[in-house]
């Protein structure tokens, strides 16, 4: 046998490992963007935020009823949640609600009355006001209603939670 052939071999077998290995995470990679973001919102008033899934964890901050997270990770009545400053902490998950609320984040979003900026105003909503999502609008909108009833569609990129 040939001995530059024998250790091409050996490294063969030691690199299919890392080749599969490579291949699994280019896997993962492409199934990422195919994952759907899980958004809730807050339901119990002053909902405490800890740094740990454990009632005995620090507690961290105290969030609103209404106010939109993204659940990252689920843990056995815990959920480990993203809000919209990008801060993460654990709450119970009996604390997060179905229903769906998005925060402005503009200064100012318009929402109108058709999804097309060229449809009447129907309201404006400044920053940091809360509007619960009816249903995902055409591609870049939702339709949303104001606490006050008022309904419309706003542009994605003017609110978070969507």
């Amino acid at each position: 046998m040939i001995p530059g052939r024998a250790r091409f071999r050996g490294a063969e077998r030691k690199a299919r490992p890392h080749a599969q290995a490579a291949a699994f995470c280019g896997l993962l990679l492409l199934a990422a963007p195919a994952a759907a973001l899980e958004f809730r919102s807050i339901a119990a008033p002053g909902a405490v935020m800890f740094d740990a899934p454990s009632q005995k964890a620090k507690p961290v901050f105290v969030m609103a009823p209404g106010t939109p997270v993204e659940v990252v990770v689920g843990l056995e009545g815990w959920a480990k949640v993203r809000d919209v400053a990008g801060d993460l902490a654990w709450v119970e998950r009996k604390t997060l609600a179905d229903k769906r609320m998005l925060i402005v984040t503009a200064a100012r979003a318009e929402v109108r009355a058709q999804a097309d900026d060229g449809a009447p105003l129907a309201f404006e909503a400044e920053k940091d006001v809360l509007l619960e999502l009816l249903e995902p609008g055409p591609p870049g909108w939702a339709r949303v209603r104001h606490r006050d009833g008022q309904s419309g569609f706003v542009r994605a990129g003017k609110i978070w939670g969507l």
